[in-house]
């Protein structure tokens, strides 16, 4: 019997543990080349590939795929990491070493899956495999077709909040042997040096995980969730879920067995509920496609809204008249990442107060957080703006009220010096005159 090649694109699942995809190549296949395309130009507002990456996120990826590798090398395998996009590789690939089987796991951004959709075409003798582990219910599961998704969260909950969640596969004991040299490919073409808050990876996912049902924040959850800053007022698991170094089913399942020795209430709970907000955007990214990047989002209505190039600037450095939204744009800054809360007061600032195109800010999200999910970005800021899964339209958040719930001594506030800003919020108008004062 002749032997057979397959290929393993990585993207979101950067692990061994609960990789479906994996797991079944490993089962296929005699022979395995792992692949990782790093894109490091344009937006994806424009759908071509994602944006350029903050330091903070290159690190994090750089560990996450370090970790990797050093994982697959312990099977007697590599990562070939390379800067080209898939359809530039791939075929390559394809032609040296006659590759019969093609593996990846299914992503919810429109650019891989229309680079998936693109070489399944080119390609029709090869067998091209696709599944879900990036979430926590397979498509199969679901009680409806992704295409006719509820309109909104709640419909959605109460149709899936019952399905069971299958539980976490183990990793493979042993993988195929790869036929490609692992001295052909370069080096991450980012420096791998020590990230302020997060350690990207698998190892680091697993520890993490491990350590945080170890305490009894759980049980707590719900209180401290809506804390600012800190390590222990949130679970923190949503950057190593995006790059997929830890499933959301291996949470649910540490979850389940911290609830049957420690008990459950509302806050284990509620660990559950934003996962399922998490899941949501999933498939709501699968229903929408491109639509996830237009001005008008699902709707048929454009926003009304314009671009003030001073104003942008000074919402991303955090100078606009509003010191908590400072505070939390410099906190974004400084450490990749921010709060739950404080991303809803940044984007409502951005879109209500400051009146611009909310695809600007959630670019420049994509750009800086460490725990960047393309679906979840994208689908909460199109639910901020009013152009998403929303039937009450745009969010708008007191900013003076919600600075006295959430900060009310400013101690956020002043740790990140969100009271210094410019007195003006434009020096000049939307077509560059000077404003008189």
């Amino acid at each position: 019997m002749p032997h057979k090649t397959g290929l393993f694109l990585f993207n979101n699942d950067l692990r061994l543990h609960d990789n479906e995809a994996l797991t079944l190549a490993a089962a296929q296949v005699d022979q395995l080349i792992c692949v990782y395309c790093v894109q490091t130009t344009q937006s994806s507002a424009t759908l071509q590939a994602p944006s350029s990456l903050s330091p903070h996120r290159q690190v994090f990826l750089a560990q996450a795929l370090s970790d990797l590798q050093t994982s697959l090398k312990k099977l007697g395998q590599h990562l070939v990491v390379t800067t080209k996009s898939a359809l530039e590789v791939i075929p390559q690939l394809i032609t040296v070493h006659n590759i019969d089987h093609i593996y990846s796991s299914v992503s919810p951004g429109y650019y891989e899956q229309k680079n998936w959709q693109t070489l399944a075409k080119r390609y029709p003798f090869i067998g091209f495999h696709r599944l879900d582990t990036h979430t926590l219910f397979h498509r199969a599961q679901l009680p409806f077709a992704v295409e006719k998704i509820p309109d909104g969260f709640s419909k959605f909950r109460k149709h899936v909040e019952s399905l069971s969640i299958n539980l976490p596969l183990a990793a493979p004991k042993q993988l195929p042997p790869s036929p490609v040299s692992a001295s052909t490919w370069k080096n991450l073409p980012y420096s791998l040096v020590q990230a302020p808050l997060f350690e990207g990876g698998e190892e680091q996912a697993l520890a993490h995980l491990e350590g945080y049902f170890s305490t009894r924040l759980a049980s707590d959850y719900k209180l401290t969730r809506n804390g600012l800053d800190g390590m222990d007022y949130s679970t923190k698991f949503s950057p190593w879920l995006a790059n997929g170094n830890l499933s959301a089913r291996q949470v649910i399942h540490c979850l389940k067995l911290y609830e049957q020795e420690q008990g459950a209430n509302d806050s284990t709970y509620w660990i559950y509920f934003e996962l399922l907000w998490r899941e949501y955007y999933q498939w709501y990214g699968h229903c929408h496609g491109k639509k996830l990047f237009r001005v008008s989002g699902i709707k048929t209505v454009k926003p009304k809204t314009s671009f003030y190039a001073e104003r942008f600037q000074k919402w991303c450095s955090g100078n606009t008249p509003y010191p908590i939204v400072n505070a939390c744009m410099k906190q974004l800054n400084s450490t990749g990442y921010m709060s739950n809360r404080g991303r809803q007061l940044v984007a409502s600032c951005f879109v209500h107060e400051l009146g611009l195109d909310w695809r600007y800010g959630a670019a420049y999200m994509e750009e800086h957080l460490v725990d960047y999910d393309v679906a979840s970005n994208w689908g909460n800021w199109q639910y901020l703006a009013g152009v998403g899964a929303d039937p009450r339209g745009h969010r708008r958040f007191d900013l003076n009220k919600q600075t006295l719930t959430y900060d009310p001594h400013q101690v956020f506030i002043k740790q990140w010096a969100g009271h210094q800003f410019d007195t003006h919020l434009d020096s000049v108008d939307a077509a560059d005159w000077p404003i008189s004062r």
